[in-house]
């Protein structure tokens, strides 16, 4: 990780850069991808999952059987884990539900608001470096617990044409009603103008590489909703001398193993204490099986000096990190004072796996800065509200009035017509 200290304020900007590629860069290749898909359906779906993952597919629907035949392959250790998280999740997940919300406005004037479950959401599980299963309970126990009917999910297969069986698991433990062996661009196209084997779904969630992150953006051109912009994962801790330091090399590992793309950031008040982590970071590294991939990542990391916490705070909301570990003197003063952070993780047994996997949190969180702007998902990401009002004669004689003046006034006289017609016949 390079170090860094007292950086200029002038200089932030560049230093928190992200290592990924621009829009521009990739942009064309999807547009390329989505017409095609557009245009000619499975045939192009299946041409480029041979081209990108290496395997001709006969069908990319998941059978019963193969579901079945996953089941038996999940040891019962696994399965066990996978209820825990399973139960956690349910359980915060279940506490974000919300009453109707009724207000009487004005006399005879009743406003309503009620929320409503997507009909049709697909969900978009990685599979490349990793088969994040654990993704599948991020997405689709929000999605039962909301109401969705429709819960699709499409995970890259390996090159025997199969998907990991904790995926496969996980995905009918939870209620997903078709499970769809498809990846990368050619699934978010798939998703966005429906194939014969894709259906087309309302709202698109999970993460992704830049590729699939550019391809959910330009789903929205085609009217289908998305969670939010997530690319590669990213870390940011917060730690001075009260935190141990083997603790946040190990964090820092967790999320720089993810792929080369990904960025871990650590921020301290203490220069001995960022010497004490880089130390254990060589030490951990080199006892990771994915060490090459982490090591890239690590190239792309930065270890930040600032004189105070408040210098800090204000440099980590000018980064708006994806998962924010907090382990100082002064954790309060960093949890009441956050603005922009999709997760945090407080003191020193805290790690950010937790949140990935059991805690009950979710892990599906936005990246590159978007946490100034966009929350994780959540059980509302699987809602919409509805708003309801219903006026009696009493209410539209309280404020006809008003309607009225407000219409003539901007110049929409057929607005103040459908008052004023009503109010005469009372």
């Amino acid at each position: 990780m390079k170090k860094i200290i007292n950086p200029a304020r002038e200089n932030w900007e560049q230093i928190l850069q992200r290592p990924t590629k621009t829009v521009d860069d990739i942009e064309n290749t999807v547009n390329q991808i989505f017409d095609d898909v557009q245009r000619n359906g499975d045939s192009a779906v299946y041409k480029y999952t041979e081209l990108f993952d290496g395997v001709s597919l006969k069908s990319a629907i998941v059978s019963v059987k193969e579901i079945n035949k996953a089941i038996t392959e999940v040891s019962e250790e696994l399965k066990e884990a996978i209820n825990l998280a399973k139960k956690n999740i349910t359980k915060f997940h279940s506490a974000q539900k919300t009453e109707k919300v009724v207000v009487e406005t004005s006399e005879g004037v009743s406003c309503w608001q009620e929320k409503r479950p997507i009909q049709k959401v697909g969900l978009y599980i990685p599979g490349g470096t990793a088969p994040l299963f654990s993704t599948v309970l991020m997405l689709a126990i929000p999605a039962q617990i909301a109401g969705c009917k429709e819960i699709v999910l499409c995970s890259p297969p390996n090159k025997k044409g199969e998907i990991h069986p904790a995926i496969l698991y996980a995905a009918n433990l939870c209620g997903v009603t078709k499970i769809i062996k498809v990846g990368g661009i050619q699934a978010i196209a798939g998703y966005t103008f429906g194939t014969e084997s894709i259906p087309k779904v309302y709202k698109i969630f999970g993460p992704g590489n830049q590729f699939v992150t550019v391809a959910k953006q330009l789903a929205t051109k085609f009217g289908v909703a998305i969670d939010m912009p997530a690319g590669p994962s990213e870390l940011l801790v917060v730690a001075d001398d009260s935190a141990k330091a083997s603790y946040v090399a190990s964090d820092l590992l967790s999320q720089a193993e993810h792929g080369a793309d990904s960025q871990v950031i650590l921020v301290s008040t203490s220069k001995e204490f960022i010497d004490q982590v880089s130390e254990e970071l060589q030490k951990q590294l080199l006892e990771l099986p994915r060490v090459d991939i982490a090591q890239k990542a690590i190239n792309n990391s930065k270890s930040i000096f600032v004189e105070d916490n408040k210098i800090a705070l204000e440099l980590i909301n000018e980064y708006g990190p994806e998962h924010f570990i907090v382990c100082t003197n002064n954790n309060e003063y960093y949890i009441e004072n956050i603005e922009n952070a999709g997760s945090l993780f407080i003191g020193n047994f805290t790690p950010e796996s937790a949140g990935d996997y059991a805690s009950g949190t979710n892990h599906t969180l936005p990246t590159n800065g978007f946490s100034k702007a966009y929350s994780g998902v959540n059980l509302d990401s699987f809602t919409k509200s509805i708003t309801f009002q219903k006026i009696s004669k009493e209410g539209i004689h309280t404020i006809g009035k008003t309607i009225e003046l407000m219409a003539e006034v901007e110049g929409l006289y057929a607005h103040k017509n459908a008052v004023s017609i009503r109010l005469k016949d009372l």
